[in-house]
């Protein structure tokens, strides 16, 4: 795929270290960590240094191997009781994405399952499986963005939140796959990027990649998609997602759910697009799913030169919402589209 993105997840050479683009620096600097500190691997996702469901998820599996290197222990026993405290560590870093506490599981489950093997035998398998991981990504996000593709057609408006992009996965994305592919295929859309805050990750991370790969795309701030939805402009809304519930319901960047209401007034089909491994088959709905809260500054300061709130104004920051299923015309995985009753679609595909 030629976006002009560099891959954004990646281990050293040497394989002592996890290789990413700093986020938080887009879309001013490209700039590139190196991280093998169990702190640094923690604070990266913490921080969003690296985020997106896919994308944590397959930095925590590097993130293991790497830590597990370090690891002390002359006998297998020990092992994997380091394993399985930096699993912990990496797991408390962010509590909404499944796809983070999934792939350290498997992680687990791999090492846990080779009791009597020489320690060099279980990291070079754990390499190997946190590069499987990757690869399956790629695989995921190829085939995620041949189904939506399904779903436009040439010169259509799509709207966009958040960020579901190349940036989120590790080709492609989610939400912004189909976009990406119909560029490719000569298809030309128009993509309207709501700003998303209060990170403003649409405006940072979207409306980079969308013109880094030759999309045409226009920036929006969050409360004009009414206006452009009023005006004809939207043929479709296109967000990805966190978590998932059997029943429908998402979890995506706060927001997202007041779009959908949006979408169900104007009659425009709203899109979910989500790896089947971010469907959590032990939450049965919306209601289930712990939501993060993140810090006051970030919508005080952030971005900004000077505060733009009272110093001791109360903040409610949320970094995610549930949508309900009755809102989403469609949930877009790997293995397919999924409409409503989800309770049974969503169940052929996990």
């Amino acid at each position: 795929m030629n976006n002009g993105i560099a891959e954004n997840i990646s281990l050293s050479e040497d394989g002592a270290a996890v290789v990413i683009i700093d986020q938080t620096h887009l879309p001013n600097e490209t700039k590139y960590l190196q991280l093998y500190k169990a702190r640094d691997l923690y604070n990266a996702i913490s921080t969003l240094k690296v985020r997106g469901a896919p994308a944590i998820g397959i930095f925590a599996a590097y993130a293991l191997y790497v830590l597990a290197r370090q690891s002390k222990a002359k006998d297998y026993k020990g092992f994997l009781a380091d394993v399985m405290e930096n699993s912990a560590l990496l797991d408390f870093s962010r509590p909404t994405a499944v796809n983070l506490s999934k792939q350290l599981r498997r992680m687990e489950r791999l090492v846990a399952n080779m009791d009597g093997s020489q320690i060099t035998q279980i990291l070079d398998a754990m390499r190997e499986e946190a590069e499987q991981i990757q690869r399956e990504d790629i695989d995921m996000c190829l085939a995620i963005s041949e189904n939506g593709l399904a779903l436009i057609r040439d010169g259509a408006g799509v709207l966009t939140y958040c960020n579901a992009g190349p940036l989120a996965t590790s080709r492609y994305g989610t939400a912004l796959g189909p976009i990406l592919l119909a560029r490719e295929r000569g298809m030309d859309l128009n993509v309207y990027c709501c700003e998303t805050r209060p990170l403003l990750q649409g405006a940072r991370l979207t409306t980079y990649e969308l013109y880094k790969a030759g999309v045409d795309c226009t920036l929006i701030c969050d409360n004009m998609a009414s206006a452009v939805m009023s005006e004809g402009k939207i043929d479709a809304v296109f967000v990805g997602c966190d978590r998932a519930s059997l029943n429908g319901d998402i979890a995506n960047k706060v927001g997202t759910s007041g779009l959908a209401v949006l979408a169900k007034y104007y009659g425009v089909p709203f899109y979910v697009f989500c790896p089947s491994s971010t469907i959590d088959q032990d939450c049965m709905t919306g209601t289930e799913i712990e939501i993060e809260q993140r810090q006051p500054e970030e919508i005080k300061e952030k971005f900004f030169r000077k505060p733009i709130a009272p110093p001791g104004i109360k903040c409610y920051n949320p970094a995610f919402d549930v949508t309900e299923n009755k809102l989403i015309t469609a949930i877009i995985t790997e293995r397919g589209i999924s409409r409503a009753p989800y309770i049974q679609s969503l169940a052929q595909f996990t």
